[in-house]
Order: structure tokens, then sequence, then C-alpha cells
């Protein structure tokens, strides 16, 4: 064991000097750390409900439930039920779903005899009116 102190300590030079490395390297952990354990999105408060009606002004069932388009054929054409309504032809049916709330979706359910381009139709309809979620479903 040797406990005489080396030559380049004693001019002071190296004497209170903090290693820089382990300095910087505490600094970026400490970054590293802050930015994982923020929090980037907003408190649950004031998150819109989907499940609030009021917020629309609408009714809960107009909220949660999808409007159902049938696609079946008539004759020798197609027609397009929704609720109540039938409609002939995709301009009818593109103006009705303007009017309706985009929020729950829609559902397009097609029979087995409907030609594609119908089924294709009434598709592109819905999206061009405004819907983000549309479903296809085959009638069983």
């Amino acid at each position: 064991m040797n406990l005489a102190r080396r030559k380049d300590d004693l001019d002071g030079s190296t004497a209170g000097s903090l290693p820089m490395t382990s300095m910087i390297d505490v600094v970026f952990l400490l970054l590293i750390f802050f930015m994982v354990t923020v929090s980037a999105s907003p408190p649950e408060a004031e998150l819109s409900s989907t499940l609030n009606p009021q917020s629309e002004n609408q009714g809960a069932g107009a909220v949660l439930q999808p409007q159902i388009i049938s696609v079946e054929r008539a004759g020798a054409g197609v027609v397009y039920r929704l609720g109540s309504h039938v409609l002939t032809n995709r301009t009818d049916l593109a103006r009705l779903l303007r009017e309706l709330p985009k929020a729950s979706g829609v559902v397009v359910r097609v029979a087995n005899d409907v030609p594609v381009e119908a089924a294709a139709g009434a598709l592109q309809v819905c999206k061009d009116t405004g819907f983000t979620k549309v479903s296809y479903v085959p009638a069983s």
C-alpha cells in the first residue's frame, strides 16, 4: 500500500477537479427521467364524454347506435332502406344521410342478390356525406 502522494498531485493542477463525464451522465439521466414521467395528455376532467347526450343535444339512442342502411333488390332495381325511408337512388340516400348525426357511424347491410356496384355505391355515399365509421355487413 503506497500512501505517498504522486508527483502530479503535488503541483495542485488536478486537485479539486470534478469528473465531468459522470456529471454529464447524471444530467442526461435526470433529463430523460423528467421527460418520461411528465404527463402530456390532458387531465380526465377535461376530456369530453361520448356517452353524454347533452354535449351534442341529441338523444342517448342517437349517440350510441349507428344508422343501418339495408340495400335490397326490388324488382329490376335496388332500394336503400334507412329506418322507415325507402330510397330508390343514391342521390336521395346522400340527401338523407347529410341530415343525420355522424358520430355514431353507419352500417351498410347488403342482401345476397344485390349487385356489387350497388353495395359499393352505398358505401361511397356514406363516405362522401361525412361518415368516418362505415361498416359493411352481408345480410344472412
